[in-house]
């Protein structure tokens, strides 16, 4: 038997209950924690992307959104 390791596995989307594979990168980062050039990321499937982005964006902490590589075609 092997196990398999996160490297393994397909990323997944990182909202709450959610096992769907994630294609969207949101980077963000708070501004009073962290340097300007330092971005977390929080991976997103389609049905996530905007409320992920909205909940980061309310905070100011959004910096940027880009399609995950290596994830399939967004745009079919």
């Amino acid at each position: 038997m092997t196990s398999s390791t996160p490297a393994d596995e397909a990323p997944i989307c990182s909202a709450r209950g959610c096992r769907a594979p994630a294609v969207w990168a949101l980077r963000w980062n708070n501004p009073r924690l962290h340097d300007a050039d330092r971005r977390k990321t929080w991976l997103a499937c389609p049905d996530h992307r905007e409320s992920l982005g909205d909940f980061l964006g309310a905070r100011g902490f959004l910096r940027e959104v880009a399609p995950l590589p290596g994830s399939p075609n967004l745009e079919g």
